[in-house]
Formats: structure tokens, C-alpha cells, sequence
């Protein structure tokens, strides 16, 4: 699985490694935290935790574009701020979301929460890269028996990372108005799939890390067949990865700051 991530860039960077034609995090979304998230939502996180607003990127019509227009507007690529923690339309629980940060590959296609969003509701999450807590680690890092050691694991290049996700939209029925904001929620979920040999190790789950020549097909709302989205989850190369071991603060959510990205000191003498 994936359940922490760091995402540091500046969003400049962001809108500029990946194309984007529109930066959307200026608008309003409800979230599930009322606005109690530090960093503040859009800003450099080095912890990012369920929950919380993240930027990802998609393609879709901008809102309202097509007001008082019958042809239907082209997708933009948008940067926009949304909750991870997927919430499927018919969700009647807003804490449903805490369970679905993850969609499985394996199932994504098929499985109620997220079928309708794999076929036109695709985006990418950028990351620094992601922690993931190996059990039982090798000793000579001193780690006691039945604590985990962190690893922050990023790619070996410097092309950017990023996660393939799925996105919904959630209606809040509490709030009369649906033009009202607080009516909605964007949550978002990282698809994950078996882990690679080099970091099976650490964990048997990864999330599916996509290269820049699929974020294109990934992100094109008119790409809805079931062998093109399955191509797209396959056959990604190996070894593209690193894992290194880092401290034990990032394992409090309240924790972040650069600081948490850096190399673990040792290993201790055997």
C-alpha cells in the first residue's frame, strides 16, 4: 500500500514538469478537514497523510465552461487540490474515504468504488516519492525487535515522479445549495500494484509509478477502454527505484520539514 508521501516541489514546478494549461488550487473545495491541515493545503508537505488536500493533476472541463453552451468543452489540464481518500458518489459516510487511499490494479476495473472513476477519471499524483515501513529489517540497524524501519522511496533519475490516481467527486446532500462549494468534495485514491523485486523486501505493495510517455493516454478522459487502461497499469519498466532508510519522525503525522527526506544515519555496528 501507500499510505504516506512526500510532495515538496513548488507548484510552479509542478504546472511546469507537467504540462499544465490551468492552476485551479485557488478554488474552493470542502475537504474533510475543514480547513485544519498544516502545511496549508498546496504548500511544500513532506508527510503527506490521508486526509489531506494534495495537488494532483487532470484533464477535464474547467467549471462552467460549458454554461449556456450545448457543445461540449475540451479537458484542460488542471493542477487542483484534492482529498485522498477516494469517495464514491454513493457513499452516505465521509470517513469512507480514510479506507480507499488505495485502489488495487488488480481490481480497479472492476471493484464498485472505483470502476466509473478508472475509465475517465484519471490523474497523476506528483511526488518526491513515497515511505513505505519495512518489517523486520536486517539488524545491523539496531531497529528493536517489532519496530519497522522507514524508507523513502524515490526514483533513480530526475525525471518527476508521478503516481497514477483515479479521482471522484462526493456531494455533501447536507448542504442544500450544489452551487454552493461546501456541497462537494474531490477526493482522489493511488493505484498500487505488486512491488517490483527490488523493494518486495520492504513491502509486497507499490504504487503504480508512471513515465512520461503515458501521462499523455493516462490523463485523457476519452481513453475508457479496458485494454487501454489495463496497457497503461502494465509493463512498467523495473528498477527504477531506490528505497533508503530514513528517521522515525516521519511516522507521526504531525512531523514534516525536509528533514524527514533525510538519509538515516548508520547502519549500526553488528
Amino acid at each position: 500500500m501507500c499510505g504516506r508521501y512526500a510532495s515538496s516541489a513548488d507548484s510552479h514546478a509542478i504546472i511546469e514538469a507537467f504540462d499544465v494549461e490551468l492552476d485551479a488550487t485557488g478554488e474552493a473545495d470542502a475537504g474533510v478537514l475543514g480547513g485544519r491541515q498544516e502545511p496549508a493545503p498546496g504548500r511544500a508537505d513532506h508527510n503527506l497523510a490521508p486526509t489531506k488536500q494534495a495537488r494532483v493533476v487532470l484533464e477535464r472541463a474547467p467549471r462552467g465552461a460549458q454554461d449556456g453552451d450545448d457543445t461540449p468543452a475540451d479537458p484542460v489540464r488542471q493542477l487542483r487540490l484534492l482529498t485522498w481518500g477516494l469517495l464514491p458518489p454513493w457513499s452516505t459516510d465521509v470517513r469512507a474515504g480514510v479506507r480507499m487511499i488505495n485502489a488495487r490494479a488488480e481490481s480497479v476495473l472492476t471493484k464498485p468504488a472505483f470502476r466509473a472513476a478508472i475509465r475517465s477519471r484519471r490523474c497523476l499524483v506528483p511526488a518526491d516519492g513515497w515511505f513505505e515501513w519495512q518489517k523486520d529489517p536486517d539488524p545491523v540497524w539496531g531497529i528493536p525487535k517489532g519496530r519497522k524501519l522507514p524508507h523513502l522511496i524515490t526514483r533513480r533519475d530526475d525525471v518527476p515522479m508521478a503516481m497514477a490516481g483515479i479521482y471522484e467527486f462526493w456531494r455533501d446532500e447536507a448542504v442544500a445549495d450544489a452551487a454552493d462549494p461546501a456541497a462537494w468534495i474531490s477526493t482522489f485514491s493511488i493505484v498500487t500494484t505488486a512491488a517490483e523485486p527490488e523493494l518486495a523486501p520492504i513491502h509486497d505493495r507499490q504504487p503504480v509509478v508512471l513515465d512520461p510517455d503515458r501521462w499523455d493516454t493516462w490523463l485523457d478522459p476519452a481513453v475508457t477502454g479496458t485494454a487501454d487502461v489495463e496497457a497503461l497499469l502494465a509493463g512498467n519498466e523495473v528498477g527504477r527505484f531506490v528505497a533508503t532508510p530514513v528517521g522515525d519522525a516521519v511516522g507521526r503525522v504531525q512531523s514534516n520539514g525536509p528533514g524527514l527526506l533525510v538519509p538515516r544515519e548508520g547502519p549500526n555496528p553488528a
